[in-house]
């Protein structure tokens, strides 16, 4: 089945995306159709598969990024509608959405799920410039996900320059934009050398979590070569579940 709602997509202007400030983004509401967002909301990896990170070192001062993380490696077992929707999203149909919204070059994708509970945030960063964009899919349900607890991703500005390769506070920074986590949409994002992002620290109730599933639009770097030499993805993961 089709998991991607196409006319969505394409109805999702280049220039729009390119224009939007302070770096390209786009909000896109119903990314997915409704049937295949349902079946993937029903089926999403079980957290007892994931790692847990706590309090893992960063580089450049920046804070930790509390989470379950579960990162797709081939030979990883996933529920059927999954499957496809990880084959829809290594289709040529997908990297010409892509091309025509970044720019045409080939894009490798890795994708990886991640959940967070209370007090869990993801601090300001830049990514590496490996990755050409992100494309972040929201899994929770709207129904009863409060947005008093927080849990949008924020695109973030400064007026003035700082290094990538620093940890910027929020205080430090002005909110441009936030989206999700909830319902059915995503939000795609163009790696620059001021593309600040991050996520505030939850307030949800105890057992609650934050649910995304996060694509990563890698371009082969001499570091990606280099990964790949040694039998590992962009990301730095092994290529393959053990």
């Amino acid at each position: 089945m089709q998991y991607l709602n196409r006319e969505v997509l394409e109805s999702l202007s280049a220039e729009r995306f390119q224009k939007a400030q302070p770096y390209p983004y786009a909000h896109i509401d119903h990314t997915l159709t409704a049937e295949g967002y349902q079946r993937l909301r029903e089926t999403l990896p079980a957290v007892e598969n994931f790692e847990k990170h706590v309090d893992m070192r960063r580089g450049h001062g920046q804070m930790p990024h509390n989470r379950f993380m579960l990162h797709y490696k081939a030979g990883l077992e996933l529920p059927v509608p999954w499957q496809e929707f990880l084959d829809e999203l290594r289709s040529d149909y997908y990297q010409q959405f892509l091309r025509r919204l970044l720019g045409r070059r080939m894009y490798i994708p890795t994708f990886s799920w991640h959940y967070a509970w209370e007090g869990c945030s993801v601090s300001p960063h830049c990514d590496a410039a490996r990755k050409r964009a992100t494309h972040i899919f929201h899994f929770n349900d709207d129904k009863d996900w409060d947005p008093a607890w927080g849990g949008q991703t924020l695109i973030l500005a400064s007026d003035k320059p700082i290094p990538t390769h620093s940890a910027p506070t929020f205080d430090e920074l002005t909110v441009a934009a936030g989206h999700g986590p909830a319902g059915n949409g995503s939000l795609l994002f163009q790696r620059t050398p001021i593309s600040w992002h991050g996520m505030k620290p939850l307030h949800c109730p105890p057992g609650k979590l934050r649910k995304i599933f996060s694509v990563t639009l890698n371009i082969p770097t001499f570091q990606v070569w280099w990964r790949r030499v040694r039998g590992k993805d962009p990301d730095g993961f092994r290529l393959k579940a053990a």
